[in-house]
This record gives structure tokens, sequence and C-alpha cells, in this order.
């Protein structure tokens, strides 16, 4: 089918693709290589309870993996039998439509939802219902692609505009982790959970108060402005760090996304993250009790129902609370999460409304840490030595809320429209990054009163429609978005104090008055306009996607004493993109993109002969080429890519875009049941990162900072025969050597990191009761874990223990 049938509700070189030629045909090769048996006659183990019959459909065809096709009048006032138990995939479907007078056929991929014919044929004229094609990926109330075989991963993924899309039709490196990924891994924030993939790593340390990220080398989610989207939107999702609790699917979208999404908030460039919020796609109550090294304590309560008539009706709330002291030394956390997910869906409407609180206090939070007039960096501390005061502090609340809509003008043409807002408010006591200033492990710190509020809002709405012209199949999407940020800040700084990272020192508290003037620094409005379409040719064997999105960036600075304009920013800018997939069979497709990010420019700083001069925004450009290869229970995936992205800088007193990082890139990635009982997740990813312009030409062929040529990890779950529900866990990462600095002097050795866990599935007074125990850094090993862009660097997590039990009711 075209790439966006299934459309969400919501300096001169040669180029990269030329010079990598080579190595394309050897990611065919690799993905030959790959094969195993193909799995058999497909079963699925099914507790559904009696229902509205279009919410049976739906839960089963998600299960299935399958598209959902039927009139909308046949479904109306019809219940479904309950059933229980493995069946294999007709077998389910007739029981489910036992008595209803309705039959299904499964035929390439799609479910076909018909009356059974009477004995004798009728009359020859024309009942036929029109057929509404709803597949279980499409409709709003249940719109995540089904998980693959081993249940780590999903089928597909969202590509914002383009709407969900199949991996196999993806002309994008993408990956979306299940929450039943995320349970088993007892991953507590989206950072730990995407940080399994060799594409990705987690840049802060444990105890801290932000997450941060790098993805194909480039960092994202850092500062003040949130970059993870939310249900396909940016601005809705927690500002610093999201919690695991509401989420269902993380989906890694690996590249600029500029087209897809819009401009990143912050301008990062090295891929997407998007979460996909829980929904009442299943019948759920469930109750989970957790302990975590020191003694933090947990609880989460997940309930999820459908109601009406016709189930038309949805809600899904997650809760949790955590307090208790952490595995770092002198650290408290305490937090409390509430998301509400709401739905409703008729024949043509769908609406989702979501409403979401996140609240977190830290005491003696946890702080990257700044190497300062080093020419090397010192051995890494252990991750439980916190080099901040027990009584530095962070407290952070967040708050969210959320409605999409959608309506079906006919069978071709769809039309939505969404609105959401967010604010996060923050008041801290500490230093942001203090600084290393010795190679016995001293530090120099300002503890600062600061506070942070951060209004979001968001809005955009647009159609989908699908038709044919001139013998092709198209589909075409059409948004109007905006996006806007009101960031404020006041800082109270109070006297500096020496500690230790090896040694901490404890120092008297300081009393700093809450500054009573929350003055604005900036106001930034980002608006666009999308046009993408994806046709089908030669049967759809060929599919090519063509869009430009049209963005407005505005931004306004003032003034923290006076409160007047400092400078305007106001640039207009096109990205295109381009996508090719060619199914070379139905289980292999290659595929080819070339994408474009993009960054605010820089306004030219004080020192400059240019002061005030606004620079236009930075294009970043991806080339990429890839093949997947689907062996029924494992799929195998190889790419390969160039990212370059352009920066500002001074040049003989002129500040121009004269600067210019390149990562060229090959990555190998696997997924599913490569045997039966035995998961496997992980691959590698082989950089070469390069600084290929910089004001400074001693800089020039430097790693940037941060930038790793080697990351792989390794993920195993195997299911021990002797013992029925018993699976053993292992992961394993690396990270090569970085840098923490552009001269290349700070250099961070390479390390590796041993997990194990184990799962236990029971049934204890007729509940179904997951029993679940980690062992994160099994080897306890000290090593500088991550760093930011801008040279901070952070311990790895110490040996942590976990465990957690969970009953369904």
């Amino acid at each position: 089918m075209p790439l966006a049938s299934a459309p969400s509700v919501i300096s001169s070189r040669s180029s990269p693709l030329r010079r990598h030629s080579a190595l394309a045909r050897a990611c065919a090769a690799l993905s030959l290589g790959l094969q195993l048996q193909l799995a058999s006659a497909q079963s699925l183990s099914l507790e559904l309870p009696a229902q509205p019959l279009s919410a049976a459909l739906s839960q089963f065809a998600r299960q299935a993996g399958l598209q959902l096709t039927y009139a909308s009048e046949l479904v109306q006032g019809r219940q479904s039998q309950a059933i229980s138990g493995r069946y294999e995939l007709q077998q389910g479907l007739a029981q489910l439509l036992q008595g209803s007078g309705l039959q299904g056929r499964i035929a390439g991929g799609t479910l076909t939802l018909e009356r059974i014919p009477a004995p004798a044929p009728a009359p020859a004229q024309d009942h036929t219902l029109p057929v509404v094609t709803v597949s279980a990926g499409d409709q709003y109330v249940n719109l995540l692609p089904a998980p693959y075989a081993g249940g780590q991963v999903a089928k597909g993924v969202r590509l914002g505009v383009l709407g969900n899309t199949s991996n196999m039709n993806a002309p994008f490196s993408t990956t979306s982790y299940t929450a039943q990924a995320v349970r088993d891994q007892q991953a507590s924030t989206i950072a730990e959970a995407v940080n399994r993939d060799p594409s990705v790593r987690y840049t802060v340390l444990p105890g801290g108060n932000v997450d941060n990220l790098y993805i194909r080398g480039f960092p994202i989610w850092e500062g003040n402005s949130g970059e993870i989207a939310f249900d396909g939107i940016y601005g809705i999702a927690p500002n610093y760090r999201v919690r695991t609790e509401y989420v269902d699917r993380i989906e890694v979208i690996k590249g600029p996304g500029a087209l897809l999404f819009g401009m990143s908030p912050n301008g990062s460039v090295g891929g997407v993250i998007n979460i996909a919020p829980k929904r009442a796609n299943e019948e759920v109550a469930r109750l989970t009790l957790g302990h975590s090294s020191d003694s933090l304590w947990n609880t989460h309560a997940d309930v999820g129902r459908r109601f009406g008539d016709e189930g038309q009706y949805g809600i899904r709330i997650n809760a949790s609370k955590y307090k208790g002291d952490t595995v770092v030394d002198q650290q408290r956390s305490n937090g409390n999460v509430l998301a509400l997910a709401l739905d409703y869906e008729v024949a043509q409407f769908r609406a989702t409304l979501d409403i979401l609180s996140q609240d977190e206090r830290i005491d003696g939070v946890g702080r990257p840490i700044m190497p300062s007039g080093l020419s090397a960096l010192p051995a890494a501390p252990s991750g439980k030595r916190n080099a901040s005061q027990a009584w530095e502090w962070s407290d952070n609340r967040e708050r969210a809320v959320l409605l999409r809509t959608e309506f079906d003008v006919t069978e071709q043409l769809t039309v939505f429209a969404n609105v959401g807002q967010s604010r996060a408010d923050v008041d801290r006591l500490y230093d942001s990054a203090p600084r290393l200033t010795s190679a016995s492990g001293a530090t120099s710190s300002t503890p600062t009163y600061a506070v942070f509020d951060v209004d979001r809002s968001t809005i955009d709405a647009g159609l989908r429609s699908r038709f044919a012209l001139a013998g092709l199949q198209h589909s075409v999407t059409l948004q109007l978005a905006s996006y806007r940020e009101e960031f404020h800040r006041a800082l109270q700084a109070g006297s500096t104090i020496q500690s230790n990272i090896y040694a901490p020192i404890a120092n008297s508290p300081q009393s700093i008055a809450r500054p009573s003037d929350i003055p604005r620094i900036h106001d930034n409005r980002n608006t666009s306009l999308a046009l993408v379409d994806t046709v089908g040719l030669l049967n759809d064997r060929l599919q090519l996607s063509l869009g430009l999105r049209h963005q407005v960036i505005k931004s306004t600075n003032f003034n923290a004493l006076t409160g007047a304009t400092a400078n305007v920013y106001d640039e207009r800018v096109t990205t295109p993109a381009l996508g090719v997939v060619w199914r070379q069979a139905p289980n292999w497709s290659l595929y080819a993109n070339y994408i474009e990010g993009l960054s605010k420019g820089d306004i030219a700083p004080p020192s400059a002969s240019n002061y005030g001069e606004v620079l236009r925004p930075y294009k970043s450009r991806q080339y990429e080429i890839g093949s997947k290869y689907d062996l029924g229970s494992f799929m195998a995936t190889a790419s390969l890519f160039s990212i370059e992205k352009p920066s500002g800088g001074l040049n003989q007193g002129v500040y121009q875009s004269n600067g210019e990082q390149r990562n060229l890139g090959m990555e190998l990635y696997a997924y599913g049941e490569a045997a039966k009982g035995l998961r496997l997740l992980g691959g590698l990813t082989v950089l070469k990162p390069e600084i290929t312009r910089a004001a400074t030409a001693a800089l020039v062929g430097n790693r940037p900072i941060g930038t790793s040529r080697l990351l792989a990890n390794v993920g195993v779950e195997w299911d021990v025969p002797a013992l029925q529900g018993l699976s053993l866990i292992a992961d394993l990462a690396y990270t090569g050597a970085q840098y923490a600095d552009q001269a290349n002097q700070l250099r961070i050795p390479a390390w590796t990191r041993a997990d194990l866990g184990l799962r236990y599935t029971t049934r204890i007074a007729e509940r179904k009761t997951t029993l679940r125990a980690t062992v994160q850094n099994l080897a306890d090993r000290n090593a500088w874990a991550g760093v930011t862009s801008w040279g901070a660097v952070s311990p790895m997590v110490p040996r942590t223990f976990v465990v957690s039990a969970s009953v369904d009711f």
C-alpha cells in the first residue's frame, strides 16, 4: 500500500549517496544473509470479553497486525462473543463473529468483513454497502501498529504528517519500543528506555532532574525547550523529563524531521522521539509495587475501560507515586504522576483528550560536572558519590492538556484539528554545572536560586485525502501548524563552595531568597504549512513520498532587567523531503531518503562587528539509504547515512555561518524472536563524526563533542524451559571513546555496561502476577558515561537493584 495510506489521526562535495554506493550493495547482501525460516501459520492468545463488535474487531486486528476493512453500518448495534485461549487466525475470527450474521476474510494482511450470503442468490440488484477502510492502526482509539514477534518492538511507527507507517514501508530508519519492553526493562523514564538503542545515548548522570540525549551523534533535548513529541505534536510532553507510566510506545525516528514534525523547539537534527500515550484499547486494571536501591519505593495503577452501547467511549488512567532515598548518596526523590486519556469514537468522528500532571522533587540533586582549566579528564568517580550538597534541591511541576479531533467527510477525505497547551514551573537551588578544577577531583560551585516558567501552546489543522489520478494512487496530507513558547527566568546567586567528586565535602546550608520578579526572556513562535504526497507505482512495489514544509520562525528576546525588546528574529524557510521505498519482495524493502533539519540561526553577539545581525536559519541535510528484511519473526535492518549541520562563529571579528559538523554513519539493527523462547534486540552504529568547517582552522578534522565512533547494544530474553513463566534477561551496552571539548584534549575512555534481570509470570489467587528483578551496571563499573554538547560530563549509574510486582485485576 502507499506509504501514507494509513494516516494517523493525529561547502561543495560529491553526494554521500554516490560515496557509499558500494556499501549500499553490502547492506542488501547483509539482509539476504540473515535469512531464517519463516513462521508458519499465525496463532494468537486471545482474551476478549463480550463487548460491542466494533471494539472487539479493533482489538483482534491490532493483535493480529491486520488492516481492517468493513462498511461501518455492518457492526452497528452488534455484540461480539467472548473468546479466551489460543486460536489460529481464522478460527479466532469465526469465534468472535459467531451469531453476528457476518463473516471475515483474511488475505494479504487485510481483514475484510461482510454479511454471510443468503442461501439463494438475490435478484440482480446492487445493495452493497460502501466499504470504509478502518484499519486497526487508523482508528483514533487504536492508532498503534501491532507489536512485532517478541513483543519488544512494534510493526510500524508514526511518521508525523505521513501518519502510521509499517516498518517495511517507511523510507527512514525507525524503531518503536512497546510498553511491554519498557516494563520488562523497568525503565522509569523514556531516556532510560531508549538508551538500549545503538543510535542513542543518555548523557546525564543518575539523580539528575533533566534528561539529555544524543541521536546519530547530535544532541537532542538540551536547554529549556522540550523536544519530545507527544502523539506527534511538540509542546505537550513534559519539558525536562518524561516518565514512562503513561507511555504506550516510544518511537525513535532517526535523522532530521523538519518535514515530518516541523522544526524541533530547540533545533535538534539527530532524530525525533515521539511518545504515544496509553489509551483504552485494552481492558486493563493493573497495580504495580516497586522498589529500587537504596530505599526508593513506587506504586503505579493503570486502569482502562471502554463503555457505551457500542464501546464508543474510552478512559485510561495512570497514576503513580514514588518516594525515598535513591542509590546516590545524600539524595532523596519524591514524585507524582497522573495521566488521564479519554476518547470518543463513532462512525465518522473521533476525538481524544489527554490531561497530564507530573511533579518531581529531588533533594541532593545531581549535576553534570564542567571541566575547567584541565588538560585531561581525571578518572570517573563512583556514580554513588554526590558532589552536590544535601541541601541543594530541584522542584519541577509539569501540566499539559491536548485535544485531538478528526472527521471523515467522505470515504476519501478526512479533516482534523488539534489544540494543546502545557506549562512547566521549576524552582531549584543548585549550581547548574559545578566546575571540575583539578586532577584530584576538586570542584567549585555557586548555589543559585533559579526560577523557570515555560508556557507552550500548539494548534494544527488540515486534511488527508486518498484518490486515484492518472492511474496512480495518491495519499495527500495538508497541515497548517503553529507552536508558541514563552520562557521566564530569574536567578539569585549565593556564595561559592568547594567539594570533591571522590570525597564530597559537606558545606553549611545557604539561605538564598527566591527571586520576586520572574522576567520574560523570550517569546518564540513557529508557524508552518506542510504538503506531502505519497504515490504508489508498479502495483505499490515502488512508493514515492514528496513533501515541502514552509516555516515562519519568529523569536523576540527581552532584556531581563528592563523588559524591553532586545532583538527580534523573523525568518522564513522551506524544507523539502524525498523518500523512496522499493519492495524487492514482500518481506524485503530497499529505501532512500533526503530530508532536512532546521535550527534557528544565531544573532551576532556584542563582540562581533556585525552585532545584532540575524543569521538565516541553519539547514541540516541528511542523505540515507537502507535495507529492511522481515523473516516473519525476526527483522534485520541496515542503513548508511550522512548528516551535515552548519553552525556560526566569529571570523576576523564578523559573526557568520562558517562552521559545519558532518557525521557519516552505518547502522545495523535486528530484533524479534530468533527461535522459540529466545528474543533478541540490538545492533551497532559506526560513526565518522568530523568538524568539517570552523572559524578556528585548528579544529577542522577534530571530533565533535560527545560523539563516539562505535556504539553497540545487545539484549537477550530467554524463556527457561524448566519453569514455565520464567524468563532471563541480559543487556550489554558499549560506547566508544568520546571527547568533552572541541580541541579533543579531554578524552572520555570507552566503556561497557552489563545489566541482568528476570521476569516471572504466574497466577496468584487467580490473578495474573508478574515479578521482575533487574541489576543495572552489574559489575559496578566507574566510567564517564556521557557528555553534553557544552562539555559537562556525568558518571555512569552505579550498581542498582530494581524489583517490582504487578497484579492484573
